[in-house]
């Protein structure tokens, strides 16, 4: 089959590799008919390529059709239609049943002391095949799909596989209160959808980036915006203007590790990612940074005693937190990889429950609108140079 595999820093290609198969009773086999390039796989392209091996295969978005199963799975046949969340779970240990996928006990990568196995996502994830491909061997098939039903396409669904319950984790974890403010920090797909989430819901966003195109979708969606380029250093007096002196009750990081605005760690970043893997691996298990731009951002502009809610990812092992201002400011912090199959009904509730939403007006496949384009498998690594950065 063919599949998208990484090469190296920069480097990803079109090869024929092995194709999927059933390997263990729990498994299922399924034909991959919508895959997308999601903002974290773009540090694979950069920053975590220490934590890769040439060949592996990407992707971790992936719906399609089921078909093939093993002989232990109970609530799956050929034919069906289903979503593949990122994370692998078993859906019966402590962690799945408090509703932290993310977490599972039974999947977990503990040699690297990580949480559950994700697709496609490095050693530091279990080096599981990912999704970007023909097939998909999916583990713990019972207790890793979402059911679709056939008819609409793909787009109508494929974003329950990671992005949308991202953005409705990143919103639930803002803790916005009723009629509060939430300024959400990168308006890539994540940013985006989370500030739409908050708006339905009633929250008054400040929206900020500095891709005008990005802005002016948020101000048609009814966000407020702030363009980074104008405002630069004095983004927190801006935002302090216009919330009586206080900040916002909440922040959206939707940036995470590679935020423009932090010029050294981007050097070291870079710099490591030219060295080789058996070097790189331990000084980013030990020694790595991240541009905590966006974050100490988030710590400058959001009120005291409120929330910032992390979605874009982190992975710096020595990252500098300033804690006194923190601690002073009784800020509260959540984070972490998207729980989605404890998100997903939430979602697809919310969904069912707005006649907009159930005419396709705002439904998830036309979130996309312009954010990209679809580029060809053949064209893997050009559609990825489309997407340099995250926020």
């Amino acid at each position: 089959m063919k599949a998208v595999t990484w090469q190296g820093r920069r480097k990803v290609s079109v090869d024929n590799v092995p194709d999927a198969k059933i390997e263990k009773p729990t498994d299922a086999v399924i034909r991959v008919t919508t895959t997308n390039i999601c903002g974290s796989d773009l540090h694979l392209y950069e920053v975590l390529g220490a934590f890769m091996t040439p060949g592996d295969i990407l992707g971790h978005e992936p719906m399609g059709i089921v078909e093939e199963v093993g002989a232990g799975v109970t609530s799956l046949t050929p034919g069906d239609r289903v979503v593949i969340p990122f994370q692998i779970s078993c859906g019966s240990c402590f962690m799945c049943d408090h509703g932290l996928q993310s977490q599972c006990e039974t999947t977990q990568v503990r040699e690297e002391g990580s949480g559950a196995a994700l697709f496609g996502y490095s050693k530091l994830y279990g080096s599981v095949p990912g999704a970007q491909a023909e097939y998909l061997r999916v583990p713990l098939a019972d207790s890793t799909h979402i059911k679709v039903p056939d008819g609409p396409a793909d787009d109508r669904f494929s974003y329950l596989s990671d992005v949308l319950p991202t953005a409705w984790q990143a919103v639930e974890y803002a803790n916005i209160p009723d009629g509060g403010t939430v300024a959400v920090l990168g308006l890539g797909p994540i940013g985006e959808m989370a500030g739409r989430i908050a708006t339905h819901r009633g929250a008054r966003v400040i929206a900020v980036d500095l891709v005008p195109e990005r802005l002016a979708r948020a101000a048609s969606r009814g966000m407020e915006t702030i363009d980074l380029r104008e405002a630069g250093s004095d983004l927190g007096d801006i935002i302090r203007d216009r919330t009586d002196g206080r900040g916002t009750d909440s922040v959206i990081d939707a940036v995470g590790m590679e935020a423009h605005g932090s010029p050294v760690a981007k050097l070291a970043q870079t710099a490591t990612g030219f060295l080789p893997s058996a070097i790189a691996e331990p000084l980013m298990e030990k020694a790595g940074v991240d541009r905590l731009h966006a974050l100490y951002t988030a710590i400058d502009i959001v009120r005291r005693g409120g929330t910032i809610s992390l979605s874009g990812v982190y992975g710096g092992m020595t990252d500098p937190m300033p804690m006194m201002t923190m601690f002073d400011k009784q800020i509260r912090l959540r984070m972490g990889q998207a729980n989605v199959l404890h998100w997903v009904p939430s979602v697809l509730c919310s969904s069912a429950g707005r006649r907009g939403l159930r005419k396709g007006t705002h439904r998830p496949g036309r979130i996309r609108g312009r954010l990209d384009r679809t580029p060809p498998s053949r064209t893997a690594s050009a559609g990825r140079s489309r997407w340099p950065t995250r926020g």
